[in-house]
């Protein structure tokens, strides 16, 4: 589970304690499909589509609509919410939601550059998709100001609202420590944006240079096999540890093994991975890309250009910090507890909600002005794709009318919250260990369970 997964399911978590229904929509992992109840009720649907290429779908322009709109009509959906402009499913989601007459906004994940060919063609796609929407939301002012340019958006209708981290999940172990040599962590996806070239570059020299420095590495990708090839080349196999990929629930015992975080990026809107690493007490040393800066004060990073030179110095001085005693794990920890906060992250994304539902539904003429401004022949292409899917959904409301569509039940979040008694903990406790049969537990608890 990356960042925005977690970004996700966190942000969701928060809505529903504020007494919101949010339901996910998403594609099928594996035999992952169907629908799935996660904490507190958050309900996930999982909807079948081919995936061509790391966890992308194949976009399907029309053909998620009936799907979509039997989702968000049986959930009664006021507001479609989508996340990352990488992905098919969101703006398609988006797409169709504003044919449907509903409110939406979106909030991107990340940066991008404006000449080569992906780059040019995502921010015609962005183009397309934000043209006709209430509300965008960005993780960082560098991600505003990137995601402005690339869609031609005016400011005003982009807010920056930050990432965050679960505090009490990241607490610092000085105990998992190894304390004879000073350990660097590096934990994100092994592919080229995250850096992975400089990766391998820098890790020889610097444990040429500093004899009592191991490296342990979490994730999984396409470079991992660099990683290996280094770590043979130059017989590091006893100070280069690499983990594979690595459960988010798992991430903090990672963490906690190290002194120092490395983030090598290339480019970064946000990078939740340095906030975790900070609040479990780790100094961090980073690349000064994106919105990085943004992120941590300065006594908590090191900054390094992006550069193998630049990158050496910047360990260097962080493992003399750390030789020196100079961090303080703790203080570390609560200084992040109290900047990042999920709970304040909800409260400014439903103060988003509320400003767009005040706003009005623009009838089709006006959404194809907008779309017929996105370029000389882009424009007219957009316009048709937004003429044909007014008339399937014309055609889906007459084939597949709303009133025989089942509404679905939601989750009673409120009773679900209330205390549970300490006779009931302990009695399924002894479900769980003695594996009581579910009719002596209805026995005890002289309910219909």
């Amino acid at each position: 589970m990356g960042g925005v997964e977690s970004h996700l399911y966190q942000l969701s978590q928060r809505l529903i304690q504020r007494e919101h229904k949010v339901i996910i929509i998403t594609h099928s992992y594996g035999n992952r499909t169907g629908v799935r109840y996660l904490t507190n009720g958050l309900k996930v649907y999982y909807v079948p589509h081919m995936v061509i290429y790391s966890e992308a779908t194949l976009p399907t322009f029309y053909g998620f609509f009936p799907i979509f709109r039997n989702i968000v009509k049986r959930e009664k959906i006021d507001i479609v919410h989508g996340h990352q402009a990488f992905s098919a499913l969101c703006h398609e989601a988006i797409f169709h939601s504003r044919t449907m007459g509903m409110k939406a906004c979106f909030t991107d994940h990340s940066l991008f550059g404006f000449a080569d060919a992906s780059s040019i063609l995502m921010n015609k796609m962005l183009k397309f998709t934000l043209s006709d929407l209430d509300h965008v939301i960005c993780v960082s002012h560098t991600s505003k100001e990137n995601t402005v340019l690339r869609a031609a958006l005016n400011p005003q209708m982009v807010s920056v609202i930050p990432n965050a981290v679960v505090a009490s999940q990241f607490k610092p172990d000085p105990g998992a420590q190894d304390p004879n040599f000073i350990t660097i962590v590096v934990a994100s996806r092994l592919v080229y944006r995250k850096g992975l070239d400089l990766l391998v570059a820098a890790i020889p020299r610097i444990c040429q240079m500093h004899p009592k420095v191991k490296f342990i590495i979490g994730g999984d990708g396409p470079k991992r096999i660099d990683l290996e090839q280094m770590r043979e080349k130059y017989l590091l196999h006893d100070r280069v540890e690499l983990l594979g990929a690595v459960m988010h629930h798992e991430v903090r015992n990672v963490l906690t093994k190290g002194q120092i975080f490395l983030n090598t990026s290339l480019t970064e809107a946000f990078c939740i991975g340095i906030v975790e690493a900070a609040c479990c007490g780790l100094l961090v040393v980073s690349t000064k890309v994106g919105g990085v800066p943004e992120v941590l004060p300065k006594h908590m990073i090191i900054f390094a250009k992006p550069e193998e030179d630049d990158l050496i110095n910047a360990v260097a001085r962080a493992i003399e910090m750390i030789r020196l005693k100079e961090v303080i794990p703790i203080k570390f920890h609560d200084e992040i507890r109290e900047m990042y906060s999920w709970v304040n992250v909800a409260e400014r994304t439903e103060k988003v909600y509320d400003t767009i539902w005040q706003m009005r539904i623009p009838p089709l003429m006006e959404r194809l002005r907008r779309y017929y401004g996105c370029g000389v022949w882009a424009g007219k292409i957009f316009c048709i794709m937004v003429a044909i899917d007014y008339l399937v959904w014309k055609f889906l409301e007459w084939i597949f009318p709303e009133k025989d569509i089942e509404i679905a039940f939601a989750f009673p979040y409120q009773k679900y919250k209330k205390k549970i008694s300490p006779s009931f903990c302990h009695i399924l406790t002894n479900m769980f260990i003695l594996e009581l049969d579910p009719k002596s537990l209805e026995q005890q608890l002289h309910l219909n369970i």
